[in-house]
């Protein structure tokens, strides 16, 4: 069986997308899927390269159980495109940016999150909303549909 490799992308890599990586992360293992899947995350912007996932997306991980120690942004490259099966975007501004930085979606690769519930959407920014309950809800529930499509 192939390695499905997954890339999450937000604006900044610290908040949404890792977020994702990591909730999907532990479903994978819960799943005892592990040899299944790659799974990262980056940003589509450069604001936040190097610096450490944001201090409340960390505390809500570490309220179910999930650590992201470790976790730097870094930006999405037009090599990721190549490299990852599939690329989830949390928002459309997020989706645009990342069609920008690999030059179009050929291969349809790139995806909402949120098209793998039964409630298309966007996942709510916490760097906006403050909310980051309803964040995980719409990540918990976005990683679920997508585990359960592959």
């Amino acid at each position: 069986m192939a390695l499905k490799k997954i890339l999450f992308v937000c604006h900044g890599n610290i908040c949404r997308s890792p977020m994702a990586e990591f909730v999907m992360k532990d479903l994978v293992r819960k799943a005892s899927r592990e040899q299944e899947f790659y799974i990262e995350s980056a940003a589509t912007s450069t604001e936040e390269i190097g610096n450490a996932v944001y201090p409340p997306t960390r505390l809500e991980l570490a309220e179910h159980g999930i650590s992201c120690k470790g976790k730097t942004a870094r930006q999405m490259t037009r090599a990721d495109y190549d490299r990852f099966d599939l690329i989830i975007g949390m928002d459309q501004w997020n989706i645009r940016n990342i069609n920008r930085i690999a030059g179009g979606d050929p291969d349809g690769k790139v995806h909402l999150l949120m098209d793998f519930t039964r409630r298309p959407g966007e996942v709510a920014d916490p760097w906006y909303t403050g909310n980051f309950e309803a964040t995980w809800r719409d990540v918990l529930e976005g990683c679920e549909g997508l585990l359960a499509k592959l």
